[in-house]
């Protein structure tokens, strides 16, 4: 049952202020410390709690697109020092072709992508958010929204190291727990059957031919046995070069393939791996490091409304991963700044009806950025988990480099609004007219 507790007597900064902070952040991965960091940045006061403790794992394929790096630029982040591995670009291959794409030259991102664990991403980020100005506590295992006498969120209630629960107040929330969603799930924000969800798991192996390389590479056709020309295998795979001896390899099933659900992912992955050249080492157990791990892939807005009653969805929690190309981290960044520029234009209003209206501006904002794209991209779901409509474009489609180049920046979502070239008013064209999602 949701705690409720008295409305609060005082605005932030009174003299008798009930509120620990401006705004609560639950949640310290990506989206949680960007919001955390725009909003310290511009002098709020805010507290960011986060479950666990630093450094710690996440489910992942660790490679980041420009789009990723852009949102790293934006919080001060040094994205050229050491332990940032740089790629230049995106490896396809599928249907016995294999093709190497650069990343576009645009004017709104950069021309590089980078891989970095998430076992120190989410660390660097979160030490970015602090020094901001953000307060950052872990080890609170935040469990449900606090609401006033009205239904409206004023904090959270977790649990702590210690045995006595714990209280923390705020006019405003933003909740980047994951795709768990638990505080969403305790306002009735259920996920929505309508949108698409993937499977992901990813495994870290030793490989020294691998783990340099220029670019990120994804394999839209995975095949078991000898030299890979075995049976055709479900779903789409990567291998991402971390540059210390290590390679992340995983793969992702779409709910809108068969395989879905009646699936184990894990002997997918082994089957894969084992039609891969042998002296890569990935078929190898003796190479692995740590064990293989899954995640669930929450897309093109599967969790709606973004807003409500005090409390702000940010990230996974929001259901904001690329159906194109399943990329979480760059729409968790994106939104944590969105919230965090729309809080601070909440907060510098009289709680109520004005408060309200630039609340509510959230969602619009993120349906009009990413609505259209994001509905685009579930008609792509759709298509794809037809291994048959796979098969044609694989075949057709990879021996044209103009036509894929024109394909990674769709997949990516790589285009300039304003000045770009033919390929980017296409794309701009078609998810405008999309309806959002």
């Amino acid at each position: 049952m949701t705690p409720t507790v008295p409305t609060p007597r005082s605005e932030v900064g009174g003299a008798a202020a009930a509120y620990d902070a401006d705004v609560i952040v639950v949640g310290a991965g990506p989206g949680g410390s960007a919001a955390a960091y725009h909003l310290a940045v511009h002098g709020a006061k805010v507290l960011l709690l986060e479950k666990t403790h630093f450094p710690r794992e996440k489910v992942c394929g660790d490679g980041l697109t420009p789009r990723s790096v852009q949102q790293l630029i934006r919080m001060g982040i040094d994205t050229r020092a050491e332990g940032w591995v740089p790629n230049r670009g995106l490896r396809v291959i599928g249907g016995g072709l294999r093709l190497e794409l650069d990343w576009p030259e645009l004017a709104s991102y950069p021309d590089y992508g980078l891989c970095r664990t998430r076992m120190d991403f989410d660390d660097i980020l979160a030490r970015q958010a602090v020094a901001a100005g953000a307060t950052l506590r872990t080890g609170i295992n935040v469990q449900a929204p606090l609401l006033d006498g009205d239904g409206r969120v004023v904090g959270v209630t977790a649990d702590g190291d210690g045995a006595e629960p714990l209280t923390f107040r705020a006019p405003l929330v933003i909740a980047a727990d994951g795709v768990s969603g638990r505080l969403a799930l305790a306002l009735g924000l259920d996920k929505r059957d309508d949108r698409p969800i993937g499977v992901a798991v990813r495994q870290y192996i030793r490989s020294a031919a691998r783990t340099h390389d220029d670019y990120l590479e994804s394999w839209l056709e995975l095949r078991s046995g000898e030299a890979g020309e075995g049976v055709l295998l479900p779903g789409y795979g990567w291998l991402f070069g971390l540059g210390d001896g290590r390679v992340n390899v995983g793969l992702g099933v779409l709910n809108s393939s068969t395989a879905f659900g009646k699936t184990n992912y894990r002997h997918l992955l082994r089957d894969w791996l084992a039609g891969t050249p042998q002296e890569w080492g990935l078929a190898d157990p003796a190479n692995a490091d740590g064990k293989v791990l899954g995640a669930a892939l929450p897309m093109g807005f599967n969790r709606t409304p973004h807003y409500t009653r005090g409390m702000l969805l940010v990230g996974d929690s929001g259901g904001m991963v690329n159906p194109f190309n399943g990329e979480g981290i760059a729409y968790a960044m994106e939104s944590g700044e969105v919230a965090a520029e729309m809080a601070l234009t909440a907060l510098a209003r009289p709680a109520g009806p004005a408060r309200e209206r630039a609340l509510r501006a959230y969602p619009a904002e993120l349906k009009a950025r990413f609505g259209g794209y994001y509905r685009l991209g579930g008609t792509f779901v759709k298509l794809i988990g037809n291994p048959e409509i796979m098969r044609i474009c694989t075949q057709h489609g990879l021996p044209h480099p103009t036509l894929m180049r024109f394909v990674l920046k769709l997949l990516a979502n790589l285009t300039d609004v304003r000045g770009g070239d033919a390929m980017d008013r296409i794309i701009n064209g078609l998810t405008r007219l999309a309806p959002a999602a």
